[in-house]
C-alpha cells in the first residue's frame, strides 16, 4: 500500500483493508467517480493522479488534485449518499477499491480499527476544508 493520507491506521489495519480491496486500473480521462452517482466503494490511489471536478452550468471546475496515497469517495461513504464531485484520472493510474459494506464490517468486527479509520478521515477532511477555505479567501480577495 502506498503512503496514505489514512495516517492513523496501523500495519495490521492495512492488512485487513488490503484483504478486502480490489485493484482497478484507470486510463487517462476515465471517471473513477461520477458526480451524482451513488458510491459503494472507497478508493485509495496507488499510483497516478486524478482531478476532483465539479460541474457548473457551462463548464467543469477542478477543485483538487489527488495523488498516490490519497483517498476519494470518503464523503459519500460517510454520508451514505451520492458523490458531490467527479474524480477523473489525469494519467494512467491504479487504485484499490474497498467495498463500503466490507469496510463497515471491519469497523464493527475489529476493536480500535473504526476509531483509527474515522479519525484518519476526519484529519483528511479538515485538511481539505482548510485548503478550500484558503482558496476561497484568495478568490474573494482577488475580485475586490
Amino acid at each position: 500500500m502506498p503512503r496514505s493520507t489514512l495516517q492513523e491506521l496501523t500495519r495490521n489495519d492495512w492488512t485487513l483493508i488490503e484483504s478486502k480491496a480490489k485493484r482497478i486500473n484507470f486510463n487517462l480521462g476515465q471517471e473513477i467517480i461520477k458526480e451524482g452517482d451513488r458510491i459503494d466503494h472507497l478508493y485509495v490511489l496507488r499510483s497516478g493522479s486524478a482531478s476532483v471536478e465539479l460541474s457548473g452550468t457551462t463548464s467543469k471546475s477542478v477543485i483538487a488534485t489527488l495523488v498516490s496515497g490519497d483517498v476519494c469517495g470518503e464523503m459519500a461513504f460517510l454520508g451514505d449518499s451520492r458523490a458531490t464531485a467527479a474524480v477523473v484520472a489525469k494519467e494512467e493510474m491504479e487504485v484499490d477499491a474497498i467495498w463500503a459494506d466490507d469496510l463497515r464490517q471491519l469497523i464493527s468486527t475489529f476493536p480500535g480499527f473504526g476509531t483509527r479509520f474515522y479519525r484518519s478521515l476526519a484529519v483528511i477532511l479538515a485538511q481539505r476544508l482548510r485548503q478550500t477555505s484558503k482558496e476561497l479567501l484568495r478568490e474573494m480577495t482577488s475580485k475586490r
